[in-house]
């Protein structure tokens, strides 16, 4: 023990010594033998202490035939397997008419299209949120 605790457990010990009810004594000795340091609490699950279980992603399939035949992660279920690709006659024609590129630019839209605007609004609050970030209002 450190000196300060040695001296409050002995001024302890004479208040009880003191103390004229018998009542008293019995009620305050066992706080003050108890009184200490405390013993360390073994880890649980979350702390900050903890180290993080790195979280495994869904399993990469580098089976190139499988890749060529089968619609890989389209099965939504736990038990099953990914649905086997049809021909491009089967599928809807939009479906190859889609753009798989980069977002367009600003510069790039049409000023009268509603895209334009809806981006343009996105800009801007982007814009608002990084000039104000941090402050209060």
């Amino acid at each position: 023990m450190s000196g300060i605790a040695l001296f409050v457990t002995v001024r302890g010990l004479r208040l009880i010594l003191s103390s004229t009810h018998a009542g008293a004594v019995s009620s305050t000795l066992p706080k003050i033998l108890a009184c200490g340091y405390a013993k360390k609490v073994a880890a649980k699950g979350k702390g900050k202490g903890m180290a993080k279980d790195a979280q495994k992603g869904p399993e990469v399939c580098k089976d190139p035939v499988k890749l060529t035949t089968h619609a890989m992660g389209v099965n939504i279920y736990k038990e099953g397997q990914d649905p086997p690709l049809q021909a491009a006659s089967e599928y809807p024609e939009w479906l190859f008419q889609l753009d798989l590129g980069p977002p367009k630019q600003l510069s790039e839209l049409d000023p009268e299209s509603r895209e334009y605007w809806k981006f343009m609004r996105k800009e801007h609050m982007w814009r608002f949120n990084k000039l104000h970030k941090g402050k209060k209002l």
